[in-house]
Parts: structure tokens; C-alpha cells; sequence
């Protein structure tokens, strides 16, 4: 059994306080492939809403696609339920600034299964939306037909990184997720242990997202791997 205390007792890693009210989410994020790529600010900014400010590391923006596998995501008090709470998932991301709060925001967001978008929608407000995805060990396919938006990768994990640079710190630990929906923004808080972070080698990859006049295609500037972490998650607040 998850012991939910444990994972609220480690928070110094943490750039702002866990919110004072209940948990409303738990929900694993397993096996975590992270790919990221430096992109033309100016090409970002059209996809991002007005009102948030695009974070940038040393004068750069990054857009990062992050694949998973979600496992046991349930609301408090109930159980989890694998047919539907367990699934791949890719997201693509970027990063963001609000009032000194530092935060993601998706850009496209996909799932394997069918009624997990429809609930994941229903729910979070998220655009969950299918893509065919398989996952064996050490490969991740992807495949959304209706927007052309795929991912093939083959890669190796590598040795745990010891130390964080600041740019790594900089694209994991993010304790927020803004959402644009029906013209509202929100923000979501989130709470999880320090990412731990592994060196990742790619084998290949195909892999195209075109959003906007912005395609993530090509090699990323950098990448990482985590074996996971366990995440609880407040309800949205209106800002």
C-alpha cells in the first residue's frame, strides 16, 4: 500500500509549498522516457495561451516529449482499476512561469485506451485524445492517425545521474500543470519525490509532432529516463 505521508514528508526539493487542502488524485508515472528539444521561442508562443509566460533556461524555450506508463491513477478514497487506470501515455510539453510559479503546460496529450481519454477528459479537463501505442522493454511506438503524430524509439538506459545539472532540474522538477479550458485558465499542484534520473542512449528514433508551424522531429538536445515516481494531486484552481 502506498503510504501517501511518506511522499508528503519529502518536500524540500519542492521551488513552493504542497497546498494546504486534501489530495484529490494518486497516480503513478512508471518508466519514464524523457526526450527534450530547444525550440524558436517565437514559433512556441503562438500555441501557448497569452496570459501565461513561457519559462526559459539561460534565454531558451524547450518543448519535451515525456513517455510513460500511468498506473493505479484513482481519486481519493477509491480503488484503482487497471482496465482503466493503467495505460500509456505520451505528453508533449512545455514550460512555464506564472507569477513565480513554475509549472508545464501540454501542448498535445495521448493515451492508449479509448475509455481512459474519455474519462481522463471528463475529469481533468485535459485534451486526452487516442494514439496507438505499444510498449515492450526499452521500446516505445506511438501512433495517432488522426493528427499524423508518431513516436519510434529504441533505447538503452544507462547509469543513474548522480547530481542534477541545473538544466535537468530545471525540465523535471515541476510541481504544477497549467490548463487552458473553455478560454479558463486553471492550474493543477502536484506533489512527488525528487525525480530520480538515469542516462538514456537512443538506438533510434523516428518521431514526428507538428504543432503549429512548431515540428519536434530529429534528435532532442537532451535526454533522461526515471523508473517513476508517485504522485498525488490537488483539484484545479481558477486563476
Amino acid at each position: 500500500m502506498t503510504d501517501i505521508n511518506q511522499i508528503l514528508s519529502q518536500t524540500r526539493h519542492r521551488p513552493f509549498d504542497v497546498p494546504a487542502g486534501k489530495w484529490t488524485y494518486y497516480q503513478e508515472w512508471n518508466n519514464a522516457l524523457f526526450l527534450h528539444w530547444q525550440v524558436p521561442l517565437d514559433l512556441l508562443r503562438p500555441l501557448v495561451p497569452e496570459s501565461l509566460n513561457i519559462d526559459v533556461f539561460e534565454g531558451n524555450a524547450y518543448v519535451s516529449l515525456v513517455a510513460f506508463t500511468m498506473q493505479k491513477i484513482r481519486p481519493r478514497n477509491l480503488p484503482a482499476l487497471a482496465f482503466v487506470s493503467d495505460f500509456e501515455e505520451i505528453n508533449i510539453r512545455t514550460y512555464i512561469d506564472h507569477n513565480n510559479k513554475k509549472g508545464v503546460y501540454f501542448l498535445n496529450i495521448e493515451a492508449e485506451k479509448q475509455l481512459s481519454v474519455f474519462i481522463a477528459r471528463a475529469l481533468s479537463g485535459l485534451p486526452y485524445e487516442k494514439s496507438n501505442i505499444r510498449r515492450t522493454n526499452q521500446y516505445y511506438r506511438s501512433l495517432n492517425t488522426r493528427k499524423d503524430f508518431y513516436l519510434d524509439a529504441a533505447y538503452e538506459v544507462k547509469a543513474s545521474i548522480p547530481e542534477k545539472t541545473a538544466l535537468d532540474h530545471w525540465l523535471t522538477e515541476r510541481y504544477c500543470l497549467y490548463l487552458n479550458n473553455r478560454e479558463a485558465i486553471y492550474c493543477y499542484d502536484i506533489h512527488h519525490k525528487a525525480w530520480e534520473l538515469k542516462k538514456v542512449a537512443l538506438n533510434a528514433l523516428n518521431v514526428q509532432y507538428k504543432l503549429g508551424e512548431l515540428s519536434l522531429t530529429g534528435q532532442p538536445q537532451l535526454m533522461h529516463y526515471s523508473e517513476g515516481v508517485q504522485v498525488i494531486a490537488w483539484k484545479r484552481n481558477k486563476l
